[in-house]
């Protein structure tokens, strides 16, 4: 990576390169004048150098490749380049003297992965508090908004995130993501009524839209680049673990001090985040965050914009969370919703446009080859995960006879393989300097373990449930944060919180779409196969009672009936996941075949 020169403070400027044939050598920086630096903005210039002859090496150096453009598709180097002479970026030797090490270090990346799983564990804890939630509160009818509120606004305020986190302070934004989330939590811990405890779900969906991507840019800033797809993993799998701890921990708290404690319990180690965040993480000094007036920043944060992607989004979820449970497709709610949905994204695309570079997704990052490929993989492989992660302990339940706890020991096998194939493929990355092949790795085991899980029975037995699960799992661990990887390495620095906020859109989304499809394609398969197998048995009531009271409400010579109609419904359902799986191969295809060795910091924001 070449030789550092140490500096006192930050100063937000990068080195100059010298791009010669897939190579990237780091030229050291010195200081630079006000002077110097508006040259750059202007002309960009090289970077002063301590001697003559060295500025004028430079000097050539940058402005060959700067000559040589970026007419070839996908030439990031070349755009990366021209970031650094604006000044937008660390310089090397400045990243070099900021990255924390030691107890510093491993106290922030604590921090951050304490964050990522309680964010991920409040999508989850929930599912096995609900039946108590709905007796304190005798509010069946609002079961649904008890996730949806939280899901709403999280997607909704994903993009606007990676917004503040390019024109503000990263560690405040960051702290302002957690308070936010700290206060829904004790919102919803100490509601008094069904609709406080809805409030309090839509205010932590607002702090949790800002905390995971918001964790992947401070990993962009603290640690070097070649180990950053190490960190990445770790993080990632966080989210792994909490997946399949919050019903776990759901349970426990449920039979035990109560359901409040699902929300309480995020209050003391989310005020440990605060304090480790505030104390040790050193928020870079970045051109993007120079005072300018609330007009302008305004106009950069596209608020226009902001504003209706919001609605586009909402109205886009309430039509699929009322479509054919709440409301038949046919209402005029749905039709209204989706209606309002196609409209206002073609508004959307408009206003971006005309936004240019201050759009909330700029057509400069979205267009470039890989992060386009890593958003569509990151939807794809979302869709497929959280469609399994939600159905596959009902299998348990209802074929198995599993309570809520059980089943989210039985499906261990999936989330282990994701935790264990995020940190190897992670370290993996590291080690080898290439991402692409993980891409790969991950639709081929993914692919398979879907198609496997599909082949479920009533009488499959655990080595088959446990190995196809396992199988799966290790596929999404794999290919899951590689496209986080893939967006920071192939964006200048300044660019990643946006890049990264988009692919955790993207992600987010694709889980929260195909679960409501995967819930009205379980609902019909049901309803239509229980007058099959169990004659006399009224569809509706099957559907109502849920998946761990079929033994106890369905009498005992309709329960085979109900139980093998209750698994064609829900490998049928599956398919949703193979299917989502298997288009992940496109993203894969398109992605460049960059490496995080030998490149420069900020260039492969890792």
């Amino acid at each position: 990576m070449g030789l550092f020169n140490k500096k006192p403070a930050p100063t937000g400027l990068e080195t100059a390169e010298n791009v010669t044939s897939g190579a990237t050598t780091v030229v050291p920086s010195q200081n630079v004048s006000n002077t110097d630096l508006n040259k750059q903005s202007h002309l960009e210039s090289s970077i002063v150098q301590a001697s003559e002859t060295s500025q004028k090496n430079v000097d050539s150096q940058h402005q060959q490749a700067v000559s040589r453009g970026s007419s070839s598709a996908g030439d990031v180097d070349v755009q990366n380049e021209k970031a650094h002479g604006d000044g937008l970026l660390p310089s090397a030797a400045d990243q070099e003297a900021e990255y924390p090490s030691g107890l510093k270090l491993g106290l922030i990346t604590l921090a951050l992965c304490l964050s990522v799983f309680l964010v991920a564990l409040d999508n989850t804890i929930i599912a096995t508090a609900i039946p108590k939630i709905t007796d304190h509160f005798n509010s069946l009818g609002d079961v649904g908004w008890y996730g949806s509120a939280y899901l709403l606004t999280t997607c909704a305020l994903q993009l606007f995130f990676g917004k503040m986190y390019t024109f503000f302070s990263i560690k405040y934004v960051y702290l302002t993501a957690i308070f936010i989330f700290e206060v829904g939590s004790a919102v919803c811990g100490a509601a008094p009524t069904s609709e406080a405890l809805i409030v309090g779900r839509a205010v932590s969906g607002v702090g949790s839209a800002g905390i995971f991507s918001g964790a992947l840019v401070i990993i962009a800033y603290t640690v070097p680049l070649v180990k950053r797809p190490l960190f990445t993993g770790f993080i990632g799998g966080m989210y792994g673990i909490a997946s399949i701890a919050g019903p776990l921990m759901g349970g426990a708290f449920t039979d035990g001090p109560g359901w409040r404690w699902c929300f309480y319990i995020n209050l003391p180690f989310g005020a440990v985040t605060l304090l480790v965040i505030f104390f040790f993480f050193q928020s870079p000094n970045r051109v993007s965050e120079a005072k300018v007036s609330w007009r302008e920043r305004a106009h950069q944060l596209d608020l226009g914009g902001t504003a209706v992607f919001i609605v586009d989004i909402v109205v886009c979820l309430l039509a699929l969370q009322w479509g054919g449970s709440t409301y038949p497709w046919s209402n005029w709610r749905i039709i209204l919703c989706l209606t309002l949905f196609g409209v206002l994204t073609v508004v959307f695309i408009v206003i971006q446009y005309f936004m240019k570079e201050h759009a909330t997704v700029p057509f400069g990052i979205i267009s470039q080859r890989s992060v386009a490929a890593a958003s569509w993989f990151a939807f794809t492989v979302g869709g497929a995960f959280f469609v399994l992660i939600y159905w596959v302990p009902i299998w348990f339940q209802a074929i198995k006879g599993a309570t809520a706890f059980k089943s989210g020991i039985d499906s261990l096998p999936m989330v282990l393989g994701v935790v264990i194939a995020s940190i190897l493929g992670g370290a993996l990355t590291t080690a080898l300097g290439h991402y692409w092949p993980f891409y790969w790795l991950s639709v081929i085991l993914s692919s398979i373990g879907a198609g496997l899980l599909t082949t479920f029975e009533v009488h499959t037995g655990h080595e088959k449930w446990i190995g196809y699960q396992a199988l799966y799992g290790l596929g999404v661990g794999f290919g899951m944060q590689q496209a986080l990887v893939t967006v920071q390495a192939v964006l200048p620095l300044e660019k990643v919180p946006t890049g990264t906020a988009l692919v955790m859109f993207m992600q987010t989304f694709g889980g929260a779409l195909f679960v409501s499809v995967a819930q009205n394609v379980f609902n019909n398969r049901l309803i239509s196969e229980i007058p099959k197998y169990a004659p006399g048995v009224d569809p509706e009531i099957v559907v109502h009672v849920g998946a761990t009271s079929l033994k106890e409400q369905i009498p005992a010579r309709f329960l085979d009936g109900v139980q093998y109609a209750y698994n064609i419904a829900l490998t049928d359902t599956w398919y949703i996941s193979v299917a989502m799986a298997s288009l992940s191969v496109i993203g894969a295809i398109f992605i460049e075949w960059k490496s995080v060795k030998g490149m420069k910091p900020g260039a492969m924001a890792a």
